[in-house]
């Protein structure tokens, strides 16, 4: 029926359809439609199942040389050596492939949570429902920031332009309008009764019964086809994608050489052979990727149960970074619940002829309760209208919508008595007086004062006039100033306390808001945000980039700013080095809301164009929850920072180890099946470990990372030389002293826990940061404590790796030595915190 519902009525289309035009569908019609139609979905979102990630898992190049040792097992050794690399590759395949699948079933899981949403009008409420949920034959409102969820036929507009460009290439906004019906031929682009599945309402409000969901509509057409692709990797994901290939191949090239040596010093060469490639095995970094799933996906996930649902990782990457936040002032630092607070008549004028013109010029929707959605300035002047009793604005008979270029709206409304219409202006004072014919001297003076004490201040004009204005410059022109009307829109609670937060964190706090200066420096100064200096949009139009620049470094306030202003500013921030997390709420902060490093968004008063823009959203709209996570982020990029620390001084310990038995001419310290079985247990450990740290005491007290710092900056490479000298000399030297393969097998497993304890924090000494705040590690240690009994113990463990009994100062030596070694790295610890400075928070 899509295809030809502009050739008709709206009337027509939503008979055929079965609908109520005031009601809508039942939940009962809207749910079987849903089994008929199936969900509105343009793609099929790929699935993440373990058979898929099992696939994925052993068809890496790591797991193929993997069976390639089991085979070479089979041909030159024992049955039961080969049976055994198979147990255990079987074991390191399941306990990797379970991390990833869990990594990736918490992504997937928080895409559902931040899966978009829609009004319909279902028995007569409005209610919001996914939009699979939407059928064919339900009724849609659409405003100002609305993604259109699925192809509608309007059947009611006001100002409605909606941008298409994602269909019809065409830049400009087009205009739509319920009342036309159109020949059956006519083109996509030129259908002005119709809205696309895709597509953003850019101005004005509508309702719509929807025509066509799912690939039924005109964007399902192009993408229903196409399987939905994998996510792309995350900036972090790529660069240690790259790190993992470079140390591969030093590692390759390393372990290469190792059994060379062997051979030229007379050991047997299949021997060797089988100790090179299992060594290949254990010194590429090849779960470095899957330690990075597993901190990302679960620190989002942590993240969610605090009421912020990450849209994508690269967001939960950079929180933890952000040393700039650039707030939005309304609906974000404040409630967005704008109230009528204080009314100033022109000389002649009345107050209740003042609040009459400002509830005249609104846009807004009636709401099945009696109240109203849409702007909140525009529902506090009907709010304030009804309870003073004034009879209902009559409907005018034309409309031009508010536009941010002109800051204005403005309505004509029917002729009266008198025999003439009405245009009544409401908009920015700066704006309204400019279009008065002789505006009043004193009434900027009356707009400052009233900004001054944090009210928004929206100024009221009209004018008789003969004929209906055929253009909004003819609508605009020799007003009257009828007055000014101030409104309040108190901050949020804990938006103090949030702002507070993150100063003592370091994070300089900006205010970038549209709103009137003296407005701005009010709230600001309330918020805890420095309130002056204070640069407007106009000033910022006379700064070239070097004088923007300087100037960002050192405003907090930016008032009266366009959506252009604020992503040149966050361009500015970024281009001076500092990453850069916004808020808000509305179409006009979604550019830079997608520019930012961190884009921001309310869930729940935010726009579908702001959530859609931004990387992190707020589901309560909360903005101390904003404080949770930069605080969940600085926990998740430090854990991140710490996991390949540890994991890389294991591999190198583990390889230092290796080649000096070889290089001193003694036995290898480890055979091939010992090193498979090391290999699975620091996998673990360094892949579950450092996901379930919680934050150090003082993530938020400390400043952040300096903006441009390398991931493996000469902190990250000290602790890793640290810890691999630590393993290598307690492990190493053990085997040096005692030649027991038996020995350096415990002694290493006995230090890679130990280095896992230590490592888990990088300046909180570990009896202060809490023996049992990691829940995975004390679990662990007890598991590998008794995997090391079992296997030292029992005869036919114990012979298949190849290990023998030990003695009362064998095992007290085994196990003190390495953690007396580890423990020495505490010291580094003490020297960093006295070493620590703080940055200013600004």
């Amino acid at each position: 029926m899509s295809s030809g519902a502009h050739a008709t009525t709206g009337a027509a289309v939503v008979d055929g359809l079965g609908t109520d035009a005031l009601r809508g569908l039942t939940g009962a019609e809207a749910a079987a439609r849903r089994g008929r139609h199936g969900p509105n979905r343009w793609v099929v979102p790929r699935r993440v199942t373990f058979l898929r990630v099992l696939a994925d898992e052993v068809t890496e190049p790591m797991m193929l040389l993997l069976a390639a040792i089991a085979v070479l097992y089979g041909v030159w050794g024992r049955l039961d050596d080969t049976v055994a690399v198979v147990v255990i590759i079987a074991a390191v395949v399941g306990v990797e492939v379970f991390a990833e699948f869990r990594a990736k079933s918490v992504i997937a899981s928080l895409g559902e949570l931040t899966a978009p949403t829609t009004p319909v009008v279902r028995d007569g409420s409005t209610v919001s429902v996914g939009v699979d949920d939407i059928v064919p034959g339900d009724l849609v409102p659409l405003a100002a920031g609305s993604r259109v969820p699925a192809d509608l036929r309007l059947v009611e507009t006001w100002g409605l332009r909606v941008d298409e460009s994602t269909l019809t290439g065409e830049p400009v906004a087009a205009p739509k309008d319920a009342a036309r019906v159109l020949s059956g031929d006519t083109a996509l682009a030129e259908r002005a009764n119709l809205v696309f599945a895709g597509t953003t309402v850019v101005a004005g409000w509508a309702r719509g019964v929807v025509v066509a969901t799912g690939t039924a509509t005109e964007l399902g057409t192009l993408t229903g086809l196409v399987a939905a692709a994998r996510p792309p990797r995350t900036a972090l994901q790529q660069a240690m994608r790259e790190l993992a290939g470079s140390l591969a191949t030093l590692a390759i090239a390393f372990s290469v050489l190792v059994p060379l040596i062997g051979v030229l010093t007379g050991r047997p060469w299949r021997e060797m052979v089988l100790t090179g490639l299992t060594l290949a095995f254990a010194t590429v970094p090849e779960e470095l990727p899957i330690i990075v799933s597993l901190v990302l996906g679960l620190g989002a996930h942590r993240l969610s149960r605090r009421r912020g649902l990450v849209r994508r990782l690269r967001a939960a990457e950079a929180l933890g970074l952000v040393t700039v936040l650039a707030t939005d002032k309304t609906g974000t630092l404040t409630r967005n619940r704008m109230a009528v607070a204080r009314v100033e008549p022109a000389p002649g004028v009345d107050d209740d002829t003042l609040l009459g013109l400002g509830a005249a010029c609104t846009e807004t929707a009636p709401e099945p309760d009696g109240g109203w959605s849409g702007d909140p300035t525009d529902v506090a002047f009907l709010v304030a209208a009804r309870d003073r009793g004034l009879p209902t604005p009559a409907e005018p008979v034309a409309r031009f919508p508010f536009d941010p270029g002109r800051e204005t709206m403005t309505v004509v409304l029917p002729a009266g008595a008198s025999g003439t219409a009405t245009v009544v202006t409401t908009g920015s004072p700066e704006s309204v007086l400019a279009r008065c014919a002789a505006p009043s001297p004193e009434t900027a003076g009356r707009v400052a004062a009233l900004a001054a004490r944090g009210l928004r201040v929206i100024a009221v004009a009209s004018r008789p006039a003969s004929q209906v204005p055929a253009t909004v410059g003819d609508a605009e022109r020799d007003l009257v100033l009828a007055g000014v009307v101030a409104l309040s829109d108190p901050p949020r609670p804990g938006a103090a306390e949030a702002v507070a937060a993150a100063r003592r964190a370091g994070v300089r706090v900006v205010m970038v808001t549209g709103d009137h200066p003296a407005c701005a420096r009010a709230v600001a100064a309330e918020v805890g945000i420095d309130p002056d200096p204070v640069l407007t949009g106009r000033d910022l139009d006379g700064l070239d980039d070097a004088t923007l620049a300087a100037a960002v470094a050192s405003t907090p306030v930016f008032a009266r700013v366009s959506p252009a202003h604020k992503l040149r500013l966050v361009t500015a921030l970024q281009a001076g080095g500092e990453v850069v997390a916004v808020t808000g709420d509305g179409v006009n902060d979604a550019p830079a809301l997608a520019r930012a490093d961190v884009g921001v968004a309310m869930g729940s008063s935010g726009t579908d164009v702001a959530r859609e823009a931004a990387g992190l959203v707020l589901a309560d709209d909360d903005v101390s929850t904003l404080t949770r996570a930069l605080h969940e982020g600085r926990t998740l990029h430090g854990n991140l920072r710490k996991g390949v620390a540890y994991y890389l001084a294991c591999k190198a310990g583990l390889v230092a180890t290796v080649a000096a038995g070889v290089l001193t001419g003694m036995a290898v310290p480890f055979t091939p099946i010992q090193i498979v079985v090391l290999e699975m247990f620091m996998d673990i450990a360094g892949s579950a470990t450092f996901a379930a740290e919680p934050a150090e005491r003082d993530a938020m007290t400390r400043p952040p990372r300096a903006p441009g710092a390398r991931f493996l900056d000469r902190a990250l490479l000290g602790d890793l030389a640290a810890g691999a000298a630590a393993l290598f000399v307690a492990v190493g030297g053990l085997y040096l002293v005692t030649a027991s393969q038996t020995v350096a097998f415990v002694g290493w497993l006995s230090g890679h826990l130990a280095l896992a304890w230590v490592m888990r924090t990088e300046r909180t000494p570990v009896l202060r940061a809490g023996l049992f705040a990691n829940r995975f590690l004390p679990w662990w240690t007890v598991v590998t404590a008794v995997a090391v009994w079992v296997v030292t113990t029992v005869p036919v463990l114990r012979e298949t790796l190849r290990l023998t009994p030990l003695t009362g100062p064998q095992w007290t030596a085994a196990v003190l030595v390495p953690v007396a070694a580890v423990a020495v790295l505490e010291l580094r610890k003490a020297g960093r915190r006295r070493a620590a400075t703080g940055r200013p928070s600004g």
